[in-house]
This record gives C-alpha cells, structure tokens and sequence, in this order.
C-alpha cells in the first residue's frame, strides 16, 4: 500500500530498481503496479495482460482489499477505455472516466473512478499490457483534480520499462520450462539406457522358465532366481535414475523460487486458485530441498485432480533449522479411514517415505466438506 506520494529522480530509479528485482510473471506485475501508484499518487492501480479470447490473462490490481476484489466478481473485458488502450495502443487521460461515451459501467462492488490516466505496455508492436491509474490524491478546492501531463510522461518512461521487465520475465519461466523438458528427456534416456535394457532380459528369462517348469523344474529354478536378481537390479537401477533427477532449478534458484514458479505455472493452468507463501526460509541440504520439492508436487497434483477444490494454498516456513510444507486445499476432503486405504493411490506412501529419508515426518488432516492439509516436516542440516 501506498504511504504517500514520492518525488524525483530516487523516486524513479527506485520503481525501476524494484520493477528489475523480480524474475516470476506474477511478481514484476504486481511490482509495476505498486510502483506505479505510489509514483504518481493515485488511489488505486491496475495492470491487465490480455489474452486472445477479449479478455485478460492476468489482472493485478493495487489499492483494493482482497475482500473488496472478490466482491467486484469476474475479471473485466477487452472493452470501452481498455480496449482503446490495447486496440489502438494509444494513452488515455480523462478528467472523468465516467463521462466518457466509451464507458460501459461497472459492478456494484466496484469503487468509484473519476480521473483516469492508463497507457499500453508495448513490446514492440505487440501490446503486452495496459496499465491505469485512477483517483489521483491531490486538493479538490476548486473541484477540478487529476493527472496532468506531466503525469502521462512519467507513466510512459515507467511503461517502457514495465515491458522489458516483464518481457524478461516471461523469458525467465520460458526458459525454466525448456529446462523441466530437457530434464525429462534425459530421464527418458537413463530409462530406456539403463533399465529397459534389464527389464528385456528379465522378460526372456521369466519365459524361459515358463518353458522349464514341467520338464526341468530344477532349471526352471534356477531360471526363476535369475529373474529375482535381475529384478532387483532393474529396481535399484531404477532408483538411481529417479535420485539422480535433481531439479536444476533447486540448484539454480533454490527452493523457495522454485516453488513458487511451479506455482504460478499451475495457478494458470487450473481454474482453482494456487498460491505460494514463503517465511523466512535458509537454504536446507540438497535432500531436503528435494524431497520437500518432491512432495510438494505430489500434493499439488492431488488437490488439483481429486479435491474438486477452488483453492490451493502451499506455504513454506522456517521452523526452528528445518522447514515446514504445508499444502492445503478447500475440497471435498476424505474419512481418515479412507485416506489410510486410499494412501497408495494418493502417493502418500510415497510421500511418508520421502519425509522419513531425510528425518523429517509427513502428517495429513482432512474431514469430508472441509479439504485437505498435508504438513511435512524437515529439521535442519
């Protein structure tokens, strides 16, 4: 929130400092939004990425309460002012925005806009953005007030370099997801190198001690060992593969930045709502930051698949040296009965045992009606 306006050339240099501070989608917008409001003082802000469809991909605003937003209902349209921002990518900057022949009215819940000043966010010829302020705090004596000129240039300097942060933003989490691809594709090769290669050899020699078993079953025994030990080696193989697979964004980014990328990809792939939230958490062992990363995703996967919920909040904190996950959404919920004999196919099996690998411990609370929360545990290094 805004604490009053600031001026010159600091107050600049900061916005634009804090605008190149972040690398996630979500966070450069917000950050251009913020900035941009406490730079010209207005009452409220807000920043759209349109989409292909009329409408928006992301919206963020500045200067309302999450209550309020939720009140105000679905995200707008491509319409009246936007649309002459992101149309025609020209400014708009009107004395009344209710007086306007575009205006086309908004919801109940809605608060009330007058002056108004919104410019495209341009990557070239692409517009990538629109961004508007509204109700610039200032006296209203002699009842006229809002953004003047000088305003609309300050704003334009501040656009420009709202598009060449977020155009680094996006590349930033391109680039993230050519790196999950690569990785997956190594992954396949290990697989088909090391383990399909043994899982063959284990195939042929069960079928020859199929073959075996009423005329020689003394070697259709032995055949039978030899498909125990290959076995065993295709599952060690196997496992050696999996451990290897360390994230190269934990490396790269840490945990923390890590989870809240992968996020922000499913806030935007899902109709729920999924959020990160990070407290004050050090760098953790390799093992620990992998297996909290490991179990992290599981959980995502099952709120978003099975919980029919329409919200999924992860939030990661320090505890003592060690950390604690939490991954909790608002659906349909399990008996507890039914969540132990449904354990296996929730991955929660698997879950227990990546918690208890590295000294931590995994629990899950849930009741019909009231969701799931699934809490692990890890001390410090």
């Amino acid at each position: 929130m805004s604490h009053g306006p600031r001026s010159g050339l600091a107050a600049v240099s900061a916005a634009l400092l804090a605008m190149s501070r972040h690398l996630e989608v979500r966070d450069v917008l917000k950050t251009i939004v913020a900035s941009a409001r406490e730079l010209l003082d207005a009452q409220y802000a807000a920043l759209g990425v349109p989409d292909d469809h009329g409408g928006f991909a992301q919206f963020v605003v500045d200067g309302v309460s999450d209550e309020q937003w939720k009140a105000i209902g679905p995200l707008p349209r491509q319409h009246g002012i936007l649309a002459a921002m992101i149309d025609e990518a020209t400014p708009q900057r009107l004395a009344d925005v209710r007086r306007d022949p575009r205006f086309e009215g908004w919801p109940s819940a809605h608060p009330d806009l007058v002056d108004f000043l919104g410019l495209p966010i341009r990557d070239g010829d692409e517009v990538i953005g629109a961004l508007f302020l509204a109700n610039k705090n200032c006296a209203r004596t002699d009842g006229t007030c809002g953004f003047t000129e000088d305003d609309e240039e300050l704003l334009a300097i501040l656009a420009q370099h709202a598009a060449i942060a977020l155009t680094n933003a996006r590349l930033y989490e391109r680039s993230r997801e050519l790196t999950i691809a690569e990785e997956r594709s190594r992954l396949a090769h290990e697989l088909h190198d090391a383990v399909s290669q043994k899982l063959f050899s284990l195939r042929l020699t069960a079928q020859a001690a199929a073959r075996l078993v009423d005329r020689d079953p003394s070697r259709a025994k032995g055949e039978l060992q030899q498909v125990a030990v290959l076995a065993a080696e295709a599952v060690e193989e196997l496992r050696a593969a999996v451990v290897e697979l360390r994230p190269a964004a934990l490396d790269e980014d840490g945990l923390v930045a890590t989870l809240r990328t992968q996020v922000q990809v499913l806030d935007r792939a899902h109709t729920a709502r999924v959020t990160f939230t990070g407290h004050g958490v050090r760098a953790l062992p390799a093992a620990q930051e992998e297996a909290l990363l490991r179990v992290a995703q599981e959980a995502l996967h099952n709120a978003l698949r099975h919980s029919g919920g329409d919200r999924v909040d992860v939030t990661l904190e320090r505890r003592g040296g060690g950390a604690v996950l939490r991954v909790s959404d608002d659906g349909s919920g399990f008996e507890t009965p039914v969540v132990r004999r449904a354990g296996r196919h929730l991955g929660l099996v698997s879950m227990r045992d990546r918690a208890s690998g590295v000294g931590g411990r995994l629990t899950v609370e849930s009741a019909p009606g009231k969701g799931t929360t699934i809490e692990m545990e890890v001390p410090g290094g």
